[in-house]
């Protein structure tokens, strides 16, 4: 707040409480200058919730103190935590290796959170909607063909046969088996999971399920649809 806005106030809490009044001139300059040098760095008002004259009413009608600087300073560094706390820093548009832009703005969108000017962000929750994804990730993702380099994928291999397997089979025009849904009576896999089968306690009942190879009639059901796929992309090309 400047001057004139701590003047206007003083003026508004003085018709709230008279007691605030200063009626001397040297008293009121000596007052002002006293708010001033304490509520400098205190807006009068932000876009988003703060309102020094809301503070000063709350204080007044809440206390039977008369009002001083500290009880506008009290709200306001409230404001802030409660604004910072629900704050998640969004990832800066700047460069990542110019460590000096990159912490301007990580500053700079701290402090407009802080001050009011601008809303905390927040952090989005995880989802697994493939709407949800970024158009920059989904244009990535088509270019190199998957989120796992092709080193990488290499270099993983050894320690997942089974899918190194499965990767395998399907660059060789075989069908994948987890494409589809298993018909398997007790096991009821969903796509993309693998099969499991039920282990028998010794009371007969079913204790729990482990993984265990390919039922052959999801192998069946994998071969079909992509027979089907097949005939559905052929089939304009015949007509």
């Amino acid at each position: 707040m400047d001057r004139r806005e701590i003047a206007a106030l003083l003026a508004y809490i003085g018709r709230l409480d008279p007691r605030t009044i200063r009626t001397d001139q040297g008293e009121a300059r000596d007052q002002l200058a006293q708010w001033a040098e304490l509520l400098g760095d205190v807006p009068i008002a932000t876009r988003h919730g703060w309102d020094a004259l809301v503070a000063a009413r709350q204080h007044i009608r809440t206390s039977v103190y008369q009002i001083l600087p500290a009880d506008i300073v009290r709200p306001w560094e409230s404001y802030r935590r409660d604004r910072l706390a629900r704050h998640s820093d969004p990832t800066p548009s700047v460069d990542p290796d110019d460590q000096a832009a990159w912490t301007a703005e990580l500053v700079g969108t701290r402090r407009a959170v802080a001050v009011g000017t601008a809303q905390p962000a927040q952090a989005r929750a995880i989802t697994t909607g493939r709407d949800e994804i970024n158009p920059r990730l989904q244009a990535r993702l088509r270019e190199i063909g998957s989120c796992i380099p092709p080193a990488a994928r290499a270099a993983l291999a050894p320690y997942r046969p089974a899918r190194a397997a499965r990767e395998a089979a399907v660059a060789q025009g075989l069908p994948d088996a987890l494409s589809v849904r298993c018909e398997w009576e007790g096991c009821l896999a969903q796509p993309g999971e693998p099969c499991r089968r039920r282990r028998i306690g010794p009371d007969g009942g079913a204790r729990d399920t482990t993984p265990c190879a390919t039922h052959p009639s999801r192998l069946d059901l994998a071969a079909a649809q992509q027979a089907g796929q097949a005939g559905q992309v052929q089939q304009p090309a015949v007509a």
